[in-house]
């Protein structure tokens, strides 16, 4: 996401190594994202805490539903059909895995690195792992907690200050990507979409983008809303953090539908796309494939 002066900083975190110089043009940054990278800065270190105590885990199940990454058009094996039918019970969709054992992937907004230390497990010690994120904050807690996993292929990511919407990554240079929660907080999403078509390498390589889903249903949107009046905003008040998370619901309501999303793909070029609805409509998750 967007870096504070919309230019893209390469940054190194004790114990890390040396990151690249990758700096691409400069964008103006609006006072919007300056806003956002605030938020998200000052909130980085209870930001897992308050996942894992609001979604009671479940943000687990869905980031490792992000990582995967193939629609349900080939079922290839009797483990898939299984792996679905455990998801189904549970309300979920399960997509078989794509990232594999020498990728190298890119996961976009990577806010404190579940996602990237995911992907890491999947294309393992010979694969290469970018974690991109425009909040500094967050991203030295992602650092912090990579040093304290022993695993080899925990040490092939890289994290990188920068701005969603002008990447400073070659053409066609990654084999997947995956954005956490992240989409929804940039301002310019069809640039955002566009660079994320860039990056990817061409043929069947594929974008994972989970989020909040903007639900057309009158219920599970009362229900949202309710949650978050309810529960998430008087937690978060423990944490001194309840403006920070009433932003939660305003950003939800000016999100796009699974519908717009596809659209939104399909504009930036992508061959095809598809928007999930998860956990009962609450959650969602756009496949799209270059």
């Amino acid at each position: 996401m967007a870096s504070l002066l919309g230019i893209v900083f390469p940054v190194t975190f004790p114990g890390q190594g040396q990151l690249h110089s990758r700096r691409r043009s400069v964008v103006k940054s609006s006072s919007s994202s300056d806003e956002r990278q605030t938020l998200f800065n000052r909130i980085a270190p209870v930001y897992d805490n308050l996942n894992d105590l609001l979604s009671l885990g479940q943000h687990r199940i869905w980031k490792n539903m992000a990582v995967s990454w193939s629609g349900l058009d080939k079922i290839q094996s009797l483990s898939f059909v299984f792996k679905n039918l455990c998801f189904l019970m549970l309300g979920l969709v399960y997509v078989e895995v794509r990232a594999r054992t020498g990728d190298k992937v890119l996961d976009l907004c990577c806010g404190s690195g579940d996602l990237a230390f995911l992907l890491s497990e999947k294309v393992g010690p010979s694969g290469k792992v970018m974690g991109l994120d425009f909040s500094s904050e967050q991203l030295a807690v992602a650092a912090s907690r990579q040093k304290l996993r022993v695993r080899s292929c925990y040490k092939c990511i890289e994290w990188i200050e920068g701005d969603a919407t002008d990447l400073p990554f070659d053409d066609c240079e990654f084999d997947a990507i995956t954005m956490g929660y992240g989409l929804r907080n940039v301002v310019d999403r069809d640039r955002a979409m566009r660079e994320v078509y860039r990056v990817l390498k061409p043929g069947s390589s594929r974008v994972s983008i989970l989020d909040f889903n903007k639900s057309n249903q009158s219920v599970t949107t009362f229900m949202q809303d309710w949650m978050i009046d309810n529960v998430v905003v008087p937690v978060a008040t423990l944490y001194d953090l309840a403006k920070e998370y009433e932003y939660l619901k305003y950003s939800i309501n000016g999100y796009l539908t699974g519908e717009e999303l596809e659209a939104l793909a399909s504009e930036a070029g992508f061959s095809s796309a598809r928007h999930y609805e998860i956990s009962g409509g609450f959650m969602g998750n756009l496949v799209a494939v270059r």
